[in-house]
């Protein structure tokens, strides 16, 4: 927690659970990820935190974005981004959103089968395609699923039917999963990227750009690398697969730029014990999944909590959310220690939680407003 958060904190005092964010912090992140990799570009992955402060801070220091829909790329124009600084990276794209994408001047999109290229090439003549593979995610903590990629044997198919349709085939994308821990995992990617290079060269077709994804990890309850320990080991993968003939590079931070950069207020609901003999509690607070902790799901993202009762004597609890869900428990298989002085109406700071909360949060599941978010 910063003492800008702190502050806002002692002095606003508002109800409820919110989250509160510092854009001191996500300023000094885009500085570190900018020096630590300083011939990449920097395309903000939008859905991590879409606040108009957060994008009008990094379009002001320079950044493009990466957009998942239209309404995305309204929001990154309106911020002050101009349509080369966008990418529409979703591969799951309606043929009109493609159409609109296009209109609002956007020349860049993602693809990952033939069909996806189609609706490219009919609506958005001419646009450049980057086309998305499979990556395992191995040593990520959010794993991503095979939803989104092809096998990278059929990336050339797929590049090659987009030059035939008067595309510009410009490159490669992949992801190596939310909350890579690993520096090295880019290292398999590109090896395999590289290949297809290769081959699309032999076809006559040069690609231009290889999209290092996101996958930069937020400081949760582990250690993680720095800025500077992905920029290196990215580079030294680089220069082992591709020589002296390094393509463009961009990279998606969602994550990695503005996750340390918020904390959610809690409030304690509720302590109870399901037996009179059992050791765990369980405590209920006013924020759960559909509230915006999403990311508990598998216990997979396990965010730092503080309490004003640190110090003294910790119990394990089981943690859970307000709502009349069952699926709404954050932490019951690796229960959390909290102080056993733990009240009814006690404060909770959940840290870290600046990334995917606002946008995961449910409208109104139970009745229950949406998470609020004050961005300082």
């Amino acid at each position: 927690m910063t003492d800008r958060i702190r502050d806002f904190l002692r002095t606003r005092r508002p109800d409820g659970p919110c989250l509160v964010l510092d854009l001191d912090v996500v300023r000094d992140n885009y500085i570190a990820l900018n020096r630590a990799m300083p011939d990449t570009r920097v395309f903000y992955a939008v859905k991590a935190n879409p606040a108009p402060e957060v994008l009008a801070l990094l379009a002001e220091l320079g950044s493009a974005f990466d957009c998942a829909s239209v309404p995305e790329i309204v929001m990154a124009l309106e911020a002050g981004a101009t349509p080369d600084r966008i990418s529409f990276g979703n591969t799951i794209k309606k043929e009109r959103d493609v159409a609109r994408a296009f209109e609002l001047g956007v020349r860049l999109f993602a693809v990952d089968c033939e069909a996806e290229v189609e609706k490219v090439a009919r609506v958005a003549p001419g646009a450049r395609v980057f086309c998305r593979i499979l990556s395992d995610g191995a040593g990520a903590e959010w794993p991503l699923s095979r939803k989104f990629g092809c096998a990278p044997e059929m990336a050339s198919q797929v590049l090659e039917h987009a030059h035939r349709l008067g595309l510009a085939a410009h490159g490669i994308s992949f992801h190596v999963g939310s909350q890579q821990r690993d520096p090295e995992a880019w290292d398999r990617a590109l090896a395999t990227t590289a290949g297809i290079f290769r081959e699309m060269a032999e076809r006559g077709i040069h690609l231009k750009m290889v999209n290092l994804g996101g996958g930069f990890a937020a400081k949760y309850l582990k250690d993680i690398p720095t800025a500077q320990d992905y920029g290196q080991a990215i580079f030294n993968a680089l220069c082992r697969h591709f020589g002296n003939r390094i393509p463009e590079t961009i990279i998606e931070p969602g994550r990695g730029m503005v996750g340390n950069a918020g904390m959610i207020k809690a409030e304690v609901v509720l302590i109870s014990r399901k037996a009179a003999e059992d050791e765990v509690r369980w405590v209920y607070l006013d924020i759960g999944k559909f509230g915006g902790l999403a990311e508990t799901m598998e216990e997979a993202i396990r965010y730092p909590i503080r309490t004003e009762r640190d110090g003294g004597a910790l119990a394990p609890c089981v943690l859970a959310g307000p709502t009349c869900d069952s699926a709404d428990v954050l932490y019951e298989k690796d229960p959390y220690f909290l102080p056993v002085s733990l009240e009814i109406g006690d404060e909770v700071l959940i840290e870290a939680a600046g990334a995917y909360t606002t946008t995961y949060s449910s409208v109104a599941f139970n009745g229950f407003s949406p998470l609020a978010s004050y961005v300082i």
